[in-house]
């Protein structure tokens, strides 16, 4: 028994590293292939270790493209909707998860339904707002369209309804009003929650394309995942120089990850059970 519990072990670690070196191998092969110069990338069979750590290829990636001011504009937005999402979500939710009004589960379903609908299908009539607004080229446009979501209603809506409802009613009684009760008392109670959904908005929001390309004209508004096609040639395209600037854009995102993930193991399902 004990040798099978052994051998148990040593296949589940197996099957996670593996898996591990399954996840992380883009990763390694964008950040090798920005050191290699392009008889490196040619050589057949492939290799997987630069003969030398160079950076001349992210200073080139620089001067081709303005990819710091990408970066500042990516972060504006993504900050604007992470800090949207959560505002008007947990908002949402408290009133959902603690108020009693006429029609609240039809538009608690109706909410949920919009989950449904795919992106894509109100693009147009988005651009279309946008444009009668006059806010193309600003981050008005970027930030305001993502801030509000049917997935952060629902996940901080589970959040609250795990506080006990009784801890509610007492404040009530001692006077305490729905802002202060929200602000003081269940706000504290729901940070892992909030920290989890600010990492999931956040990275979802940093990775978006099709919207701030219709949205943004001027080189100057572009965002990140827009910019880096700057690094492309029409004739020839330097993988090297293409993965530099793409190294530079994940870095953000992997260390807000990193940083986050305790905040997203802890505060993922905490209240999912209870409806």
């Amino acid at each position: 028994m004990r040798i099978k519990y052994l051998y148990g072990i040593i296949i589940k670690n197996f099957l996670r590293i593996f898996m591990v070196i399954i996840v992380l191998f883009p990763l390694w092969f964008a950040v090798s292939s920005s050191f290699m110069d392009m008889s490196e990338l040619l050589q057949r069979p492939p290799i997987l270790f630069p003969s030398s750590f160079s950076l001349q290829y992210y200073q080139a990636a620089l001067r081709v493209a303005p990819l710091l001011r990408y970066l500042q504009n990516s972060f504006i937005m993504s900050a604007g909707i992470m800090l949207g999402q959560l505002i008007i979500g947990s908002l949402a939710a408290f009133a959902f998860a603690f108020f009693n009004f006429r029609g609240k589960r039809f538009l608690f379903v109706a909410i949920l339904a919009t989950m449904m609908i795919p992106g894509e299908s109100i693009i147009i009539s988005n651009y279309m707002t946008i444009g009668d607004l006059r806010w193309f080229d600003t981050f008005q446009a970027l930030i305001l369209p993502g801030t509000a979501s049917a997935i952060s209603v629902f996940f901080m809506r589970q959040a609250f309804l795990s506080t006990p409802r009784e801890l509610y009613e007492v404040s009530k009684i001692d006077g305490c009003t729905n802002f202060r009760f929200f602000l003081q008392i269940l706000m504290p109670l729901s940070k892992a929650q909030l920290g989890a959904l600010g990492i999931y908005a956040y990275l979802g929001s940093w990775n978006q394309y099709l919207w701030p390309l219709l949205v943004t004209n001027r080189n100057q508004m572009r965002t990140v995942q827009v910019g880096i096609s700057m690094l492309k040639n029409s004739e020839f395209m330097e993988i090297n120089l293409v993965m530099a600037g793409v190294t530079i854009i994940l870095l953000p995102s992997v260390l807000i990850f990193f940083l986050g993930q305790k905040q997203i193991l802890s505060g993922a399902f905490s209240g999912s059970l209870k409806g």
